[in-house]
């Protein structure tokens, strides 16, 4: 995804990939930690949202952009997720040898959510562990359709479409779950699983999830165990999604089946796909289209004729639109497009048009399939 003209051993032996661009990164820190002493309520409240959708965008992007597996059900964990946290938080897990149900802090049903995703994924990851492609797609599609069907129908638990009410929290005085202390929160747990992410992607781990991405049979030529590393992507991709869930629990106040549906698998596969696959910083800019297109159809409605602008399904119609275009015209997404803007200007005045050119060129092990 990153095109490299030149390297350093530094580039090995430090302690985060990005470690070059402190610079920006730490002016982008310094903005974003600044925003909220400047913005009103409902621009922390839209940030706050971006933040969890990026989080939930870098758990699907460890599955499909570095291992190579689609998933069509990621609405599932997160979903998962957000209703572990709400239980736990909220209604309390009857335990043995107490009279009433045990309510967990908020600090422990985060990681509980995220372990219970991560137990779904590694679920749904052993039986799919020979299907690649479109049938992979469909098992997880059916995934998440199971799932939404036990969310509604386990109504002793989730209360189904009568909806769930997620507690506030409080720490002493200060409500934790609202305004500038959520958003530090939600900030300061991206950054944490951004900064896992990169570290993973340099470990023998990481390596071994591109190397089935980009081929199956040589990955499991040099010593990959396919069905380890597989199992292991799917539990954190789905623990990354069930953590960005439980925060996007406390962020609602209230859940229901509704918030997640296939639909909401459909708005995570275009963040990635849109955003940048193979990326993190894809993940980010996909996180900031996903949360600004809807808005933007909003406006765009307001100048469309009412036949068309009240037209039900507008909405997932432009999303998938959107998903086939940049597939056909910029597989490499947004982050994609900027890379060969700032490499052209690089490389000025020596650029040449078919640089960047995508080759049609195929190993000879991928012949076989």
């Amino acid at each position: 995804m990153r095109f490299l003209f030149k390297t350093d051993y530094d580039q090995d032996i430090r302690i985060a990939k990005h470690s070059g661009y402190y610079w920006s990164y730490g002016l982008l820190l310094l903005i974003v930690f600044a925003a909220p002493f400047f913005l009103e309520g409902y621009y922390i409240g839209q940030m706050t949202q971006l933040y969890i959708i990026a989080m939930a965008g870098v758990g699907l992007m460890l599955l499909a952009g570095y291992t190579g597996l689609v998933s069509l059900g990621h609405a599932a964990f997160f979903g998962i997720g957000a209703y572990t946290a709400a239980v736990l938080t909220s209604n309390g897990v009857p335990l043995p040898f107490m009279d009433e149900p045990v309510v967990f802090p908020f600090f422990l049903s985060m990681p509980l959510a995220a372990i219970f995703a991560a137990l779904a994924g590694v679920a749904i990851g052993v039986p799919v562990l020979r299907l690649t492609g479109i049938y992979l797609a469909i098992a997880t599609f059916a995934f998440a359709l199971v799932i939404e069907e036990i969310l509604s129908r386990w109504e002793s638990v989730t209360n189904g479409y009568t909806g769930l009410l997620v507690e506030s929290l409080y720490v002493g005085d200060l409500e934790l779950t609202d305004g500038a202390p959520f958003y530090f929160l939600c900030l300061g747990l991206l950054i944490l699983v951004l900064l896992m992410s990169i570290n993973l992607l340099r470990s023998p781990t990481g390596r071994a999830m591109m190397a089935i991405r980009d081929s199956e049979i040589s990955a499991q030529s040099m010593g990959v165990n396919l069905a380890r590393v597989k199992t292991t992507a799917f539990a954190l991709s789905a623990g990354v999604t069930g953590l960005a869930g439980a925060l996007f629990a406390h962020k609602l106040g209230f859940l229901s089946p509704e918030s997640f549906t296939v639909f909401q698998s459909l708005e995570l596969l275009v963040l990635v796909v849109v955003g940048g696959i193979g990326s993190l910083h894809g993940a980010i800019f996909g996180a900031i289209f996903v949360l600004a297109l809807p808005q933007g159809l909003a406006i765009l409605k307001d100048y469309l004729p009412t036949s068309i602008a009240e037209t039900p399904g507008m909405e997932p119609f432009i999303f998938g639109l959107i998903l086939v275009l940049v597939i056909i015209f910029e597989p490499y997404g947004i982050y994609g497009r900027w890379l060969k803007i700032k490499h052209y200007f690089q490389m000025f005045p020596v650029y040449k048009k078919a640089t960047f050119k995508r080759q049609k060129a195929y190993m000879k092990s991928e012949r076989l399939k």
